[in-house]
């Protein structure tokens, strides 16, 4: 048996995001026997001393602290996940970096589109490896649904929609949380879910040409926070209130290198949907589609099958990583299962040296766009994507 390469990590924010990272790599060593590494719980920070007092009793980190700046200086962390609120994004990947620590990053990488571009250019020129935490792409159907569209399946794609809908914000009572603040969150929807949308059809279908898109603030007030309290917290009638600064819904129609015509919206404060994060492919043989409200099914039509119709795929260990977690057909997986892949996968390539995709030149891609759709709210016109890098910043 060989040995495997231990990889000492450091996790920056325990919430609800830091602690399904931290539980996903205690779980690799049960899920992927054949790895190349040793997941070690080194080090956790966190500003909540009772959530870094969790993370060392609960979850067998080795130590912690308060000051996520501690972290970054120990010698003996290889790999620093970061987890914080997004607007911290940015000293703390690049004080990772110059450091020589690779860097794994939920998304959005930076809060605004110069935030991540400064991000990858430090990065890049730390020669770090990279990874963003745009975790969908994992989900074995998607990874199935990329092999029919690569594969010809469809036929030449024409159309593609992307949506991600949720509720997290339709209550005007939900506190006025970090998430709602430009300094704390940057941009509001086009910078949080609708960054896994055009993710997704990066992956399936490839760049994007031009934009045109339109955003809204359809609650503007909310209760004012209160001490120690979370997200998903909300307020009385009566409360004080302040204003709402990014924005809670963004539509676009794009153009796709390849001449495809797609159309996204992405909103929080929609009343309905749950977390809709769902696409839908169209090509000249055949079409599908996903929603991760029912992660485990695909939906898929080919022109070849004499029976008209959908058919319902269901998950199984026939497909990519399934069967890690489950054998057999239609025994479903869970959300945090896409993120064990998804932190197995970047510890891959960290053990192997190699750059990792998704990675930030993937973040890059996606706020090229981002950038595009925000001079087209404003302009009210098409606006040609624009690759952004530290050097046309």
């Amino acid at each position: 048996m060989s040995k495997k390469t231990k990889i000492r990590i450091g996790v920056v924010g325990f919430g609800w995001m830091g602690q399904a990272h931290s539980r996903s790599y205690l779980r690799i060593p049960t899920l992927f026997p054949d790895r190349e590494f040793e997941p070690v719980l080194a080090m956790i920070s966190d500003n909540m001393p009772a959530r870094v007092d969790q993370a060392v009793s609960d979850f067998g980190f080795e130590r912690g602290t308060t000051d996520w700046r501690e972290l970054i200086a120990a010698d003996d962390i290889d790999v620093v996940s970061v987890c914080a609120p997004n607007m911290l994004h940015e000293p703390i990947a690049i004080a990772a970096a110059e450091a020589g620590k690779h860097v794994f990053c939920e998304k959005p990488v930076g809060g605004t589109p110069a935030q991540t571009v400064r991000i990858e250019a430090a990065t890049r020129a730390a020669r770090v490896i990279t990874g963003v935490g745009y975790n969908y792409r994992w989900a074995p159907l998607v990874q199935y649904a990329k092999q029919l569209i690569d594969s010809g399946e469809l036929g030449e794609i024409t159309n593609y929609r992307g949506r991600f809908f949720s509720m997290y914000g339709s209550d005007p009572m939900g506190l006025l949380s970090w998430r709602f603040m430009l300094d704390q969150a940057g941009h509001g929807v086009s910078s949080d879910i609708l960054s896994h949308s055009v993710d997704l059809a990066h992956m399936l279908i490839g760049g994007i040409d031009k934009v045109v898109g339109t955003g809204h603030i359809f609650i503007p007030e909310r209760p004012l926070p209160k001490p120690g309290g979370t997200h998903y917290d909300r307020g009385t009638p009566g409360d004080p209130t302040g204003p709402v600064e990014n924005e809670d819904y963004f539509g676009a129609m794009v153009v796709f290198n390849n001449g495809a015509r797609g159309v996204f919206e992405s909103s929080r404060s929609i009343v309905g949907p749950e977390s809709q994060c769902a696409f839908e492919v169209y090509g000249t043989k055949g079409s599908l589609s996903w929603n991760l409200e029912k992660m485990n099914e695909l939906q898929l039509f080919l022109t070849k099958d004499q029976a008209r119709g959908y058919t319902t795929v269901y998950g199984g260990d026939r497909y990519p990583y399934h069967g890690h977690f489950v054998p057999g057909d239609a025994n479903p997986i869970g959300y945090e299962d896409l993120k064990v892949i998804e932190d197995f996968e970047f510890l891959s390539s960290v053990v192997a040296g190699r750059q990792h995709n998704p990675g930030f030149a993937e973040a890059i891609d996606y706020v090229s766009v981002q950038a595009a759709l925000l001079r087209s709210w404003e302009s009210e016109k098409w606006e040609t994507v624009e690759r952004l890098s530290a050097d046309n910043d």
